[in-house]
């Protein structure tokens, strides 16, 4: 497994500190903003910035510009900002800043790959959601399956195919299980968001 690549932003005297525990750390660190460009470009897995720079124009930038995990280092009298996902309490150990960055950047492709864009919608399969603008449903764990089988094809999927895939049934069963699911869904997201237009059916099958 790769290290994870890890941007830092603070005082010239939280970087120098970090520079020079970085023999230390199971995660490679810089401080140099052309690596955002070049050898972070599309590698980078968080940010580590400090709570004296938060209010700094140059870092809202690069916390704008990186969808990625965004840690904030605090004192003890923290003036806290909101963009952050996890807090390192400063002081700290090797240990603390090891364990936070290896949990919290598990957790942070947890949850990304656990949601999906669908249209205008995110599927949360964690939390068997579909959400829209605040508001949500509750699925079942075959209509998540459902709408995973559908997202990933690029044309309309037959009911045998629906079967087999979510059902893992033969094709020579009763079809009628995928039609009655599909009602209750399209029911649901009728209901709850006013879109007829969800989950759509020709002659070939269903698709979204």
């Amino acid at each position: 497994m790769h290290k994870l690549n890890i941007f830092i932003f603070g005082p010239d005297s939280f970087i120098s500190t970090l520079n020079e525990l970085e023999p230390y750390f199971k995660f490679n660190i810089s401080s140099d903003q052309k690596k955002l460009t070049s050898s972070f470009k599309g590698n980078l897995h968080g940010i580590i910035y400090h709570q004296d720079t938060s209010h700094d124009d140059r870092l809202k930038d690069i916390l704008k510009k990186n969808k990625c995990l965004k840690i904030l280092a605090i004192n003890n009298n923290p003036k806290l900002s909101n963009d952050y996902d996890y807090v390192l309490k400063l002081p700290t150990t090797i240990e603390e800043v090891n364990n936070l960055i290896e949990v919290s950047a598990a957790k942070n492709e947890f949850a990304k790959n656990s949601s999906i864009s669908i249209k205008d919608y995110i599927l949360d399969k964690n939390e068997k959601k579909l959400i829209k603008n605040n508001k949500a449903i509750i699925l079942t764990e075959k209509e998540v399956k459902l709408l995973e089988v559908l997202l990933s094809k690029k044309k309309a999927v037959s009911k045998d195919d629906i079967l087999t895939l979510v059902w893992q049934y033969s094709a020579e069963s009763d079809t009628h299980t995928v039609e009655t699911h599909i009602y209750r869904l399209r029911k649901k997201i009728s209901e709850k968001f006013l879109d007829e237009k969800f989950l759509l059916n020709n002659k070939e099958g269903y698709y979204l």
